[in-house]
């Protein structure tokens, strides 16, 4: 869908799911979350299909992370007892490490420029 951005061209899941190597089925919930959290647009009907509701480098990898499974690394439990204070502080520590690195990739991070850059095993 990056590729196709400003294309005027809409992605279909049948060609996604085969491209990306996904169900097609699991690629249909993804996707809805995905425009139900504002990051894609939808358009029904033969000439339907999915595209991305903003230019791919305005995308993070956070932006998606976030409407997918809501909090990076949620904390929860009893924070009591001698080290409960300094696990809450580490796990913190943690969340928003993860939270800068996973907003510094963009979608346009992800787009293979060219086929030789696709790796085959």
């Amino acid at each position: 869908m990056a590729r196709l951005h400003g294309t005027g061209e809409l992605a279909r899941i049948e060609r996604l799911a085969r491209t990306e190597a996904v169900p097609a089925n699991f690629l249909a919930q993804i996707l809805s979350e995905l425009r139900n959290g504002g990051l894609v647009t939808s358009k029904r009907g033969i000439q339907g299909g999915y595209a991305l509701a903003r230019p791919a480098d305005q995308i993070s990898l956070y932006d998606i992370m976030k409407v997918i499974d809501g909090e990076l690394i949620e904390s929860s439990g009893n924070h009591a007892g001698r080290s409960g204070g300094r696990v809450k502080e580490v796990w913190a520590d943690l969340r928003a490490t993860m939270e800068e690195k996973a907003r510094s990739y963009t979608l346009d991070t992800f787009i293979v420029k060219d086929t030789a850059e696709m790796y085959h095993i």
